[in-house]
Order: C-alpha cells, then sequence, then structure tokens
C-alpha cells in the first residue's frame, strides 16, 4: 500500500514551522499510542505518525522529502536519493517527547518508542511498581495504618547511579552510545548502526567501577513502610507512595510504588458507593405489630421504628450514617432491609395461634388484589 503524504499524517501544512510539527506529532503520538489507543489500527498509525515526524523533524530530510517525496528514501541504489542509505529514521530518538507525554515512569512507555540508543546517557525515571494489600471492611470505613516491608532498588548514592568514577567520553563511538559498521557487498558498502559494547550505548566509560553497587549504578534496600490508608477507601482504588518504584537510570529518579487496596467482605455489611445495607433480621410479629431495633452504624448505635404491618423486603434509611469518604461530595447513608425469620419449631401453642392468623381475610390487601386480578 502506498505511504501517504507526511504532511497529510500530521494533518499540517507544507509550510508549517518546526514548533507547529512537533505540536501536530505530539497529538497524534498521544492519541494513537497503543499503550492508550487499544483499537487495531492504533499500532501502524502510530509508527505511521513516528515515521513523518522523523523525516519532517529534520531540516535535511525534509527538504529531500520536500524534493523528491518518499522515492528521497524508498530507492536503495541510487536516483533521486543519491545512494543507499537504508532506514534514515530507525534510530531517531524520541526520547524527549515521550517522557513529556507520558512522564517517563511507566516501562511500557519505554525503550521500545526512544530510537535505538542515541539518548541512552540521559538520565530517566525508574519504572513504577505495584503492591497488592488486602485490608479488613471496617479498616476501609475508619480508615488505618499498615506495615509493610519491601525490597526495592535504590539509585546508588556514592556514584549517583552511573556505576563508576572519573567519567569520560567514550573512545570507541564518541559518546554517541551507538558505532557505524560497514559491510562490503556486491550491491555496495551496507552500514549498520550497533549499540557501543564498550560503553553498553552510554556513550560513557569509567576510570574506576564502583564498589558500592558493583557498576550497576543500583543497590537493594529492605525498608518497612507506614502506609496510612485513609477512611473511606473502596475496593480496587491506589495509592500512591511517591519515590518507592524502581531505581532511576542513570542517576534518575525512582518511580513510583502504587499500592492496590482489597477490602475483604465484611459478615453483615455490605457497601455500594459510599452507603451500607445490612439486612435485618425480624419475626413475623414485628412485622404485624411493629417494633423498634437497635441498628449499630458507621456513627454508633441508632434506634430505628418498625411500623406496624410492615413487609418483608422493605428498606428502611437512616441519613448520613453510612461511609465518610473525604474525596466523595457527601457521606453515605445507612440501609436495613427487612428480612423476615421464620422459625423452624413451634410450640402448640404457637402454632393454634399461627392457625388462627390463617383465618384473617388478606383479599383487601393490595398484593392479593393485584394477583387476583391477573389470574381472573
Amino acid at each position: 500500500m502506498a505511504k501517504r503524504d507526511y504532511y497529510e499524517v500530521l494533518g499540517v501544512s507544507k509550510d508549517a514551522t518546526e514548533e507547529e510539527i512537533k505540536s501536530a506529532f505530539r497529538k497524534k503520538a498521544k492519541e494513537f499510542h497503543p499503550d492508550i489507543n487499544k483499537s487495531p489500527d492504533a499500532p501502524e498509525k502510530f509508527k505511521e505518525a513516528q515515521e513523518a515526524y522523523a523525516c519532517l523533524s529534520d531540516k535535511e530530510n525534509r527538504a529531500k522529502y520536500d524534493q523528491f517525496g518518499h522515492a528521497a528514501f524508498d530507492n536503495p541504489y541510487g536516483g533521486a536519493s543519491g545512494g543507499y542509505q537504508g532506514n534514515p529514521f530507525e534510530n531517531f530518538d524520541f526520547g524527549d517527547i515521550f517522557d513529556d507525554l507520558f512522564g517517563g515512569g511507566f516501562s511500557s512507555f519505554g525503550s521500545a518508542f526512544r530510537g535505538n540508543t542515541r539518548n541512552s546517557s540521559r538520565a530517566r525515571k525508574g519504572a513504577d511498581t505495584l503492591y497488592g494489600m488486602k485490608i479488613d471492611f471496617l479498616e476501609a470505613v475508619y480508615g488505618t495504618k499498615k506495615d509493610i516491608d519491601l525490597e526495592y532498588y535504590e539509585t546508588c548514592e556514592d556514584c549517583d547511579g552511573h556505576g563508576g568514577h572519573g567519567e569520560s567520553v567514550c573512545s570507541d563511538c564518541g559518546g554517541k552510545g551507538t558505532v557505524i559498521k560497514q559491510t562490503s557487498t556486491i550491491l555496495g558498502t551496507i552500514q549498520t548502526r550497533t549499540t557501543c559494547s564498550t560503553c553498553k550505548g552510554t556513550g560513557k566509560t569509567y576510570k574506576t567501577r564502583c564498589n558500592t553497587c558493583k557498576g550497576n549504578g543500583k543497590v537493594k534496600v529492605s525498608k518497612t513502610l507506614t502506609i496510612d490508608i485513609p477512611a473511606g477507601i473502596d475496593n480496587g482504588e491506589q495509592l500512591r507512595v511517591s519515590g518507592k518504584g524502581e531505581a532511576g537510570i542513570n542517576g534518575g529518579p525512582n518511580g513510583d510504588l502504587y499500592i492496590e487496596i482489597r477490602v475483604l467482605p465484611h459478615e453483615l455489611y455490605r457497601r455500594e458507593g459510599n452507603d451500607i445495607y445490612i439486612d435485618l433480621p425480624v419475626s413475623i410479629t414485628d412485622l404485624c405489630l411493629g417494633c423498634k431495633k437497635v441498628i449499630k452504624t458507621m456513627d454508633g448505635d441508632v434506634e430505628i421504628k418498625i411500623k406496624e404491618g410492615s413487609q418483608p423486603g422493605e428498606i428502611l434509611r437512616i441519613k448520613g450514617k453510612g461511609i465518610d469518604n473525604k474525596d466523595s461530595w457527601r457521606k453515605g447513608d445507612f440501609y436495613c432491609v427487612l428480612n423476615l425469620v421464620i422459625p423452624r419449631s413451634l410450640s402448640r401453642k404457637q402454632k393454634d395461634i399461627l392457625e388462627e392468623l390463617e383465618d384473617t381475610d388478606l383479599e383487601d390487601e393490595i398484593e392479593f388484589k393485584k394477583f387476583n386480578k391477573l389470574n381472573k
């Protein structure tokens, strides 16, 4: 399939400024990044935008493209491009733009879209990590503190994460982090760019290796952290602990730790948003004659009145006695669902009373009227 015009891909005019081209690419990158856009064609559109920006952001390549179009780079053996040049965009560095867009924190936004190694010596934030934590229902309601034991890597303080002392520019790659190898073939000389094996792509070498981190730039630490669990936190919510993720690269800051909360179910209470529900066991006499019950809500004991003639399944509301979530615009309510409990054994006297109750005429009750109307 023929390639689309690079200006059309980014949605800019042919006289667009460098800043306009960069701004257009940022929008496209954020729109079609595969970690954000899950549509099947997103990866291809993302790659297409990358290629367009890599060409148009470079003055020399843009001039060639304006004169010859895609032929400036597609002809490997001569013609408009003036000889084989390989893929002119394969080592283009997108690091600054992606770090700006995505914060550089998540590994999924990382090296796959940074170009190869041209800018691998730049300090970058470490990846974020996830930790699962279980808490009781009431701990989630009222808030609590939890200690967690963590083992993670921090940037080595002795060498600032570089892995050595006495920094100098790598003599093999001249600080670029990559080396170009030339191979002679029957078709001519082919150039390939690879990571420098001497400096591992950093562009730097050191006189002495750091003894503290053994040249890794990171040291493993074990710490106990006290985590404040706020009142009202819900199942699946996350807490962020800054700087406790993976160690940064080349002296960059640590990533962040995200604690995902799992709230264990309660034997009586259940939660819906900031509201609390409870199945309140009642007897047939409670419903028929009415009564009062003392309920333990989230704010202490409250007395409620069950009216005479109440029905099983009716819900009584106690306003403002649910969960007090500081991130919500209102405090929750407390709901009691009347749950009729039928006795499994009765005395002879109790049975006689119920048999008398059986003679009660219920034909005028609304439930019976609806049923009888339906079955006529």
